[in-house]
């Protein structure tokens, strides 16, 4: 199975669950918001032809730990991605980030030395003015949102998570979307990344886009609803190297909803020029 997370690495914020799959240079794939690993699951297949491809789920998502004793915000994840790639011996591996991995992996590379062979920023949040008038509400009243009996949580969960894309997935992608978020420890953290999010996180990196050291690529989906095409075109002129490419009839989630085409985009941007 391509996608499988059958390590457990120790961090500064829990445990986390991690898999490597395929063989070749390494490659590190980081999920976002309100995603985990499995997000990568249809492209990890054309990944692993040519990468040893790494997978984790950060604290606090997915299969990962849910701490109760620390945030586990944009600031957290940057320190920990460092933490994991140590784990795995990673001096200077490929990177492909997606939504708030972008905050997460920029963070790692311009404030805590990580160093990237080559960089793919997908659909990412990265620059300000970023979240929506529902995230600013639920983040100002997770308690009440914490209250919510399952079956309501539940409908709040996969409404949001559908929201994210330009066409329905299947069932059985929503599915998995949605069940790390359903269970009591699920429900608090799904709520508290609302209240943890913060535009400071992405305003201390963003004056250092032009100090990226590695070749960085910038890919979207066209139809975004959640990060419109244009904050693509900000960051790709932002970075200082031009190379938007733009997958049609994509949403927020190239890799679900246009797996072949973003696998094919994602190689040819990490293949040297």
């Amino acid at each position: 199975m391509p996608w499988s997370l059958t390590e457990t690495i120790s961090t500064s914020a829990g445990a986390v669950a991690a898999g490597r799959s395929g063989s070749g240079p390494a490659l590190v794939l980081a999920h976002g918001w309100p995603w985990s690993s499995y997000a990568w699951h249809r492209v990890i297949p054309a990944f692993e032809k040519h990468y040893t491809v790494h997978v984790f789920d950060m604290p606090g998502f997915g299969q990962s730990m849910v701490p109760t004793d620390q945030p586990t915000a944009m600031d957290v994840q940057g320190r920990v991605f460092v933490e994991v790639l140590a784990h795995w011996g990673l001096q200077r591996p490929s990177v492909v980030a997606h939504d708030f991995g972008g905050a997460v992996t920029l963070r790692a590379h311009l404030l805590h030395g990580a160093d990237f062979e080559r960089y793919v920023l997908m659909n990412v949040v990265a620059m300000r003015p970023w979240g929506s008038a529902f995230f600013d509400h639920v983040g100002r009243h997770v308690e009440a949102f914490l209250g919510l009996p399952p079956h309501i949580h539940r409908a709040v969960v996969t409404a949001y998570i559908e929201s994210a894309f330009a066409a329905p997935l299947s069932e059985a992608d929503i599915n998995a979307l949605t069940a790390p978020w359903l269970n009591e420890a699920g429900q608090r953290s799904f709520y508290n990344q609302f209240a943890q999010a913060d535009e400071a996180f992405t305003a201390e990196v963003e004056p250092m886009f032009g100090q990226l050291r590695c070749p960085t690529s910038v890919i979207w989906g066209e139809d975004d609803p959640w990060i419109p095409l244009a904050r693509g075109q900000a960051l790709a002129a932002a970075v200082g190297q031009g190379r938007l490419h733009v997958i049609k009839d994509a949403g927020h989630m190239p890799q679900l909803e246009q797996p072949d085409t973003a696998a094919n985009a994602i190689l040819r941007k990490l293949q040297p020029v």
